[in-house]
């Protein structure tokens, strides 16, 4: 006999379980990888000093990368981090646990990790997280090549009783960071204050919308019409109608709005 003669034969019954088999194998294999599958876009917007990558998360969680750095900005545990790479800076707003969740800080930081954030945070990380620079309101600091400004944010109305806002202004920062002169601001938890409609020359701004604790999509979409970055993104926005926001923008000059889905709204 030759050697194809003496090889099995797999009666049409086999082939069928077999291939059956296979098809079941694949149709889990890719539920399982849809299941898992972060719902990410990344954004590259060239600077004059070499690109910047902008993936949005989820809610206020947003990763940076840039010459070589990664930064976490208000990393929340509720996201999925699987597969990220961990950071070399963690920028974070306030000490509400949806913008400073301790487990997650930890969990992404190395030996060599800064984090930036406001005096508030710091007192109540409590030296858990390691080294930490800090800003107040206003305050401009370099913190390895890259410039913050920390912008006030906080509330004008809401609040649980008169006179008591949820976020008090001087607790927490919003900021803008400066990558080779493109200038990407996050607004942190506020309201229209005036410290936000004064902004100038903002390339990329992420503007939260989500009452009580932030302003309406109305009031973020007139606040943008104000200082005009060249590309908004709404997060923050607890299942509000980002594209109210995006049609109440369009039509401002030299504002583009992009939309992600960051609520868990699915693909």
């Amino acid at each position: 006999m030759s050697p194809s003669q003496q090889r099995p034969r797999c009666s049409n019954a086999g082939r069928a379980r077999m291939f059956i088999a296979l098809g079941g194998l694949l149709s889990t294999a890719a539920f399982v990888s849809a299941a898992v599958l972060p719902n990410r876009q990344t954004d590259v917007i060239e600077t004059a000093k070499g690109p910047l990558r902008i993936t949005p998360l989820y809610h206020g969680s947003v990763m940076l990368e840039f010459n070589g750095k990664i930064l976490h900005v208000d990393p929340w545990s509720q996201a999925d981090f699987t597969g990220l790479p961990q950071a070399d800076m963690i920028v974070i707003t306030h000490t509400h646990a949806d913008h400073m969740d301790p487990a997650q800080i930890k969990a992404l930081k190395k030996d060599s990790t800064i984090i930036v954030t406001s005096e508030a945070v710091n007192d109540t990380l409590n030296g858990c997280c390691g080294e930490v620079e800090t800003l107040r309101n206003g305050e401009k600091k370099t913190v390895r090549d890259i410039e913050f400004e920390a912008v006030a944010m906080y509330n004008l109305v809401f609040g649980p009783a008169p006179g008591k806002p949820w976020h008090h202004k001087g607790i927490g920062n919003g900021y803008v960071l400066n990558f080779g002169g493109t200038r990407v601001y996050f607004s942190g938890d506020t309201e229209c204050v005036p410290e936000m409609k004064a902004l100038k020359d903002i390339s990329v701004a992420f503007v939260a919308m989500n009452p009580p604790r932030t302003m309406p999509v109305a009031e973020a979409a007139a606040c943008v019409k104000e200082f005009r970055p060249k590309i908004v993104y709404p997060y923050h926005y607890r299942g509000q109608n980002t594209q109210e926001f995006a049609d109440l923008v369009k039509g401002t000059s030299g504002v583009e709005v992009r939309l992600r889905k960051l609520e868990g709204e699915g693909q």
